[in-house]
C-alpha cells in the first residue's frame, strides 16, 4: 500500500495502524541482508500505533534516515562515534511527520555522516539495491531507497546536500523529494554543508511525496499540472566547478554527458508535451567561481567537535574528504558565497523556463563496489547543481523535474504519474 493508501484506510477504521506497523517492522527484519536499516524501533512504534494516531499520514510507516534525531531512539549519524546516542529531542521534520500520523519503525542506514554518494558504510555495512542486485544504492539516503524497492515501508525522510535523496531514488527505481533550500526546517538533523542541506521525502509515487512534503512544509498539495507550461530540456549538467577536488583518477563517465537522442528522455518529452507542455532546449551558465571551497570549509566547521581529535574513529572515506576540508582557503570559502548568492539571484527568471527536465543520474548504476572516490562526480553531475542554485528537485527514478519553486516541481511530476503511473519512473540506462 501506498502512504495515502494507508492513511485512507486507517482513518476510516479499515485498517489497524498496529497491524501496518508490525508487517513493516516484520519486513524489515526479514529483509536485514539488504543492510537498509541500522536500528529498529519495534516497542517504541507499536506503543504508538495502539494510540491510532490521526491526520494525512495516519498510520503510515516511517522510515527516517539515521541522521535525524529521533528522541528515545538511538541516533548514530553512521558514525561509531555516535554509537550509543540516544537523543532526548526529535528533529522537528520528523516531528511534523508525526504530528500528522506518521509512525517511526526505524533508523535508515546511510554514507557515514551523509558525505557519500554509495552507501558504503564501514560500520554499519554497505546498503544492497533490490531493485538492481550488485549496483549500488546511491547515496548518501541509500538505506531509505532500498527499503522503498523492496517494499519495507510506505515513506522516508532522507536529506539531500548534492543528491542524496534524488540520486537514491534514480538507482533504486522510487522517487524522491529535494525541496527549495529552506523549504523544510533542519533543526534536529546533523548538518554537512548548511548552505546546501536540504531534507525531503522518499516514496514510491509522486502523490506520497507530494502528500508528505505538504505536511513538512505547510503548503498545499498542488494540483496535478503541465498543461501550458514551458520546461527547458537540459542537454548538458550545469557546471557548478572546473574540476572537484574529492575524485581521484579521471572517469570517462565524468564529464560531457548529453541526454539528446536518449531513449528515456525521448520518451519524457513526448509525454509532457502530449500534456500540454511545451519542451524547449535550455542552459543554465555556471558561477563566476569554484563553489567547492564553501561546502568544504562548512563540511569541517560541522565535524569541528570530533576531527581532528577522533580522526582515527572516521571510516577511510569520510576521513579522507575531512583531511582535504581542513585545508580549504576561507577567503576563496567566502568568495565561493558571494558568488554562490549571485548565481541565484542571476538565475531566478533566466533561462526563462517554468521547469527544467534532465536526468538524475543519466548513466548505468555503477557496481556497489565502486570506488566511492572516482565515482563522486560523474553520480552528482545532474543533481548537485540544483542544491548549490536552491531550487526543488524532484526523481521520479532516473528523470528528474527541477525548477525553482516547490509546487511547480510537484504539479509537473502529479500530472506526469496521473497520466502513466508508475511508467513515469524511469529506470537508469542499461550500458
Amino acid at each position: 500500500m501506498t502512504a495515502a493508501e494507508i492513511a485512507a484506510a486507517v482513518g476510516a477504521g479499515e485498517l489497524d495502524p498496529a497491524a501496518a506497523v508490525e508487517e513493516s517492522l516484520r519486513a524489515l527484519e526479514e529483509r536485514a541482508e539488504l543492510n537498509a536499516v541500522i536500528s529498529l524501533c519495534p516497542e517504541q512504534a507499536l506503543a504508538r500505533a495502539r494510540t491510532r494516531p490521526s491526520g494525512p499520514l495516519a498510520g503510515v510507516p516511517l522510515l527516517v534516515k539515521d541522521l535525524f534525531d529521533t528522541a528515545g531512539v538511538r541516533t548514530t549519524y553512521g558514525s561509531t562515534i555516535y554509537a550509543d546516542h540516544v537523543p532526548t529531542r526529535t528533529a522537528t521534520a520528523v516531528r511534523r511527520l508525526e504530528e500528522a500520523g506518521a509512525i517511526v519503525v526505524g533508523k535508515a542506514n546511510l554514507h557515514e555522516f551523509a558525505w557519500g554518494v554509495t552507501s558504503q558504510n564501514p560500520h554499519y555495512g554497505t546498503v544492497q539495491n533490490p531493485r538492481f542486485p550488485g549496483r549500488t544504492t546511491g547515496g548518501s539516503s541509500g538505506g531509505n531507497a532500498a527499503a522503498l524497492a523492496a517494499g519495507l515501508c510506505a515513506l522516508g525522510l532522507g536529506t539531500d546536500t548534492g543528491c542524496s535523496v534524488r540520486l537514491p531514488s534514480a538507482c533504486c527505481g522510487t522517487v524522491g523529494f529535494k525541496p527549495t533550500w529552506g523549504a523544510v526546517p533542519m533543526e534536529g538533523c546533523y548538518p554537512l554543508c548548511p548552505s546546501f542541506d536540504t531534507a525531503g521525502p522518499m516514496a514510491r509515487t509522486v502523490a506520497d511525496v507530494a502528500l508528505a512534503f505538504s505536511v513538512l512544509s505547510g503548503a498545499p498539495v498542488p494540483k496535478p499540472r503541465l498543461e501550458g507550461l514551458t520546461l527547458g530540456l537540459l542537454l548538458e549538467p550545469p557546471p557548478v566547478e572546473p574540476v572537484s577536488p574529492i575524485v581521484k583518477g579521471s572517469d570517462p563517465h565524468a564529464r560531457g554527458r548529453s541526454v539528446k537522442g536518449s531513449d528515456p528522455f525521448t520518451i519524457a518529452v513526448c509525454r509532457v508535451e502530449a500534456l500540454g507542455a511545451r519542451v524547449v532546449e535550455a542552459r543554465i551558465p555556471a558561477p563566476e567561481v569554484d563553489t567547492w571551497p564553501l561546502f568544504l570549509t562548512e563540511a569541517a566547521a560541522s565535524h569541528r567537535a570530533t576531527f581532528p581529535a577522533r580522526r582515527h574513529d572516521y571510516g577511510d572515506n569520510v576521513r579522507g574528504k575531512l583531511e582535504l576540508a581542513q585545508r580549504a582557503d576561507p577567503a576563496a570559502a567566502e568568495l565561493a558565497r558571494r558568488a554562490v548568492a549571485r548565481w541565484r539571484r542571476d538565475t531566478a527568471t533566466e533561462p526563462a523556463v517554468d521547469l527544467f527536465l534532465c536526468p538524475t543520474l543519466g548513466i548505468p548504476v555503477p557496481p556497489v563496489d565502486v570506488d566511492e572516490l572516482e565515482y563522486r562526480l560523474p553520480l552528482s553531475l545532474w543533481a548537485r547543481p540544483f542544491n548549490v542554485l536552491g531550487w526543488a528537485g524532484l526523481a521520479l527514478g532516473d528523470l528528474q523535474l527541477v525548477g525553482r519553486d516547490d509546487a511547480t516541481v510537484l504539479a509537473a511530476g502529479l500530472a506526469l504519474e496521473e497520466a502513466h503511473g508508475s511508467e513515469a519512473i524511469a529506470v537508469p540506462p542499461e550500458k
